[in-house]
């Protein structure tokens, strides 16, 4: 919560990094506004033993201040959530009865983990809607047992129409991926990115402007991503039955708000698959 709050990207950043930069916050201590963290250049720690008892104060009152910083934004959630819950019985007083009885969605949304991207609030969608799968870079991973058990409960329990793997430009993912670095634990994750590159090389070195190479690798990664969705058992065995569900490929603007249709041709990735990843029979 810290890192992002700060601005800080995790798959940038390694934790000594990340403590490095919560060390330098410091908290206003006013009662007209509520407390909200900032960045400012302290003085480099002191060992305790030299520390003045002015320092000493000050490093206690910054505690408190966390503590109660902490207390505000936990107190808030629940607040908004009251807030919420009467909205909807205002609305239709039957509201929750009806969620209470059971969901029927129609899309399953795959999509990044990246907190500005709440897939019912950019879609217009209600509760019960949308299941939804969320990670970094918004990947279908064959050896994810994770997104391979909602792939699988989506379609087969819950009768989705529609599989939506939806990125976004500007994903720190795909843009750590693009790093020539040691990410540590996130090697193996982002390495599915770097295979999406790897398969697209020639396109990609070909595009002269980072800016613009680093947003189509992030739609070749959503691209990539129904690939992997169309070689699930689930779905080829679901849609030979129904006719559904159907895949798409969108990518989320932030500087518009808007979300971009990369029309992936469904059918036809599921017969070229289907040569080698034939799971029907």
């Amino acid at each position: 919560m810290f890192s992002t709050r700060l601005g800080l990207s995790p798959l940038l950043h390694s934790s000594k990094q990340a403590s490095s930069a919560l060390s330098r916050i410091a908290i206003p201590r006013t009662t007209s506004t509520p407390l909200r963290l900032r960045l400012t250049t302290l003085p480099s720690a002191t060992p305790r033993r030299f520390c003045s008892s002015h320092t000493v104060v000050d490093d206690k009152d910054r505690k408190k201040d966390i503590t109660m910083y902490l207390q505000e934004t936990h107190d808030k959630v629940f607040e908004n959530n009251k807030s919420w819950a009467a909205e909807q019985v205002a609305k239709d007083p039957d509201f929750f009865k009806k969620l209470a009885a059971g969901q029927n969605p129609e899309y399953l949304w795959i999509g990044c983990s990246d907190s500005r991207i709440p897939a019912e609030q950019i879609t217009g969608l209600q509760p019960g809607d949308a299941f939804v799968h969320r990670n970094i870079a918004n990947l279908v991973c064959n050896t994810d047992l994770n997104v391979m058990s909602v792939i699988e409960y989506a379609v087969k329990h819950l009768k989705v129409k529609h599989i939506v793997v939806c990125g976004h430009y500007g994903c720190g993912g795909v843009k750590a991926a693009m790093t020539p670095k040691d990410l540590g634990l996130m090697n193996p994750w982002l390495r599915n990115i770097r295979d999406v590159y790897r398969l697209h090389e020639k396109e990609l070195d070909a595009i002269a402007d980072e800016a613009a190479r680093y947003d189509r690798l992030v739609e070749l990664n959503v691209y990539e991503q129904c690939r992997n969705v169309v070689k699930t058992a689930a779905l080829q065995q679901s849609y030979a039955e129904n006719g559904f569900p159907v895949i798409h490929g969108w990518v989320f603007n932030f500087r518009d708000g808007l979300l971009t249709d990369l029309n992936v041709d469904f059918e036809t990735i599921l017969k070229d698959i289907q040569k080698i990843y034939n799971l029907t029979d």
